[in-house]
């Protein structure tokens, strides 16, 4: 075990050329980033989702209810043995040629089983009191710490000029600001990487746990490796579109309908100028040119930047579905439906729902934080951060 943690944390990966392990140990005069302080972010985080849960019961929702947001579900279906041993035991979405058997063996008309599965399906969702709930402590949280970082990060050199990042690394002092923003960041992923298997499901699930894998990989490997300054930059900076998103679906819930496109929007903007212009031209720019010229190559910036990268090719993918949302927009004059977010991957559309009063901007976080991200976020589309 001994020579597999040896092999793990070898120096040659992990540093600079000339500088070990025994060079960042914490001393009186100064602290140093400790592996073994990120175990703290585990307790952290199961008090941030109890945190969570008091929130939820005791604020959101009653906050939910003097807004009058719906606090019913979806029409359950009648209790039927036979359809419920088919949807729970061979399919929620029968064929043509299940659906003409079932009709003849309960003497119903096609059209009514397809309603009935639709329902069933349906009964499935969260109501839109549960989904406000969620929203309001995401952008709480969002609000709260983007408003910590940025507090933080104004009176830092590293904020007005990257190449600061770089100053005497790696041995720049860990702060206790510093310290106290990477761990409860660290900690708010980490509760959602669990909390997402009993969070609203969505259709991007997959994509979602793997920016949040990243985003936790990312804040770990830049605090284990002292490159914490850049890491604040980049945590602040994907926040900033988590809060108006969270924003924009509480509204949405509320039916608020024009603050909620007009949030919509406003979150399109900045995720799109903060993620594709200032990501790759501030954060991307400093760790692949600045850091190289300022420290040369060691293994450990090259995994660094293969996870940088990863974020900015989700990045790119969530624009390119924001972009086609906003168009629609414009187009129709009215924010289409998000097919990101808050439709689960069990859900249907109620049919005969006329076109001018279905759901417009339903939009998401994590996302993240990631942010993030964050936390989640849009695929404009006409059919669900968090980013």
């Amino acid at each position: 075990m001994a020579g597999i943690l040896a092999w793990f944390w070898n120096e040659r990966f992990w540093l600079p050329h000339n500088v070990t392990w025994a060079d960042l140990q914490s001393t009186e005069e100064a602290a140093f980033p400790q592996a073994e302080d990120l175990y703290l972010a585990f307790p952290l985080a199961f008090c941030i989702f109890m945190i969570r849960l008091l929130f939820e019961r005791f604020i959101a929702k009653p906050c939910a209810l003097g807004l009058k947001v719906q606090a019913n579900g979806p029409q359950k279906a009648q209790p039927n043995a036979i359809l419920e041993k088919v949807f729970t035991a061979i399919t929620k979405h029968p064929d043509e040629k299940r659906l003409e058997g079932l009709s003849k063996q309960l003497d119903w008309d096609v059209r009514s089983i397809q309603r009935w599965f639709r329902q069933r399906r349906n009964q499935e969702k969260p109501s839109t009191l549960t989904k406000f709930c969620e929203s309001m402590w995401r952008f709480t949280f969002y609000l709260y710490i983007f408003t910590y970082g940025v507090r933080f990060l104004k009176k830092t050199p590293w904020l007005w000029n990257t190449r600061q990042c770089w100053n005497g690394y790696p041995y720049q002092p860990l702060m206790p600001d510093l310290h106290y923003y990477y761990i409860v960041e660290l900690s708010f992923y980490w509760s959602l990487m669990f909390s997402q298997f009993i969070d609203i499901k969505r259709k991007d699930f997959g994509i979602m746990f793997t920016h949040h894998i990243v985003t936790v990989t990312l804040i770990t490997f830049s605090y284990v490796t002292n490159l914490t300054r850049v890491g604040t930059l980049t945590l602040c900076l994907h926040d900033a579109a988590d809060v108006v998103l969270e924003a924009a679906k509480m509204a949405n819930y509320c039916k608020c309908q024009k603050l909620s496109d007009l949030l919509f929007l406003t979150f399109a903007i900045v995720f799109i100028v903060s993620r594709l212009g200032i990501y790759p031209l501030w954060i991307l720019n400093t760790t692949l040119f600045e850091l190289y010229e300022a420290l040369g190559n060691f293994p450990a910036l090259w995994v660094f930047n293969v996870l940088l990268v990863i974020l900015q090719i989700l990045h790119c993918f969530w624009s390119y579905l924001i972009i086609k949302a906003a168009y629609k927009a414009v187009s129709k004059g009215k924010v289409a439906k998000d097919d990101r977010s808050d439709i689960e991957s069990s859900s249907d559309e109620e049919e005969t729902v006329p076109r001018s009063k279905t759901l417009h901007s339903t939009i998401t976080t994590n996302g993240t934080s990631g942010a993030n991200g964050t936390n989640g976020y849009l695929t404009g589309g006409t059919c669900s951060e968090e980013h």
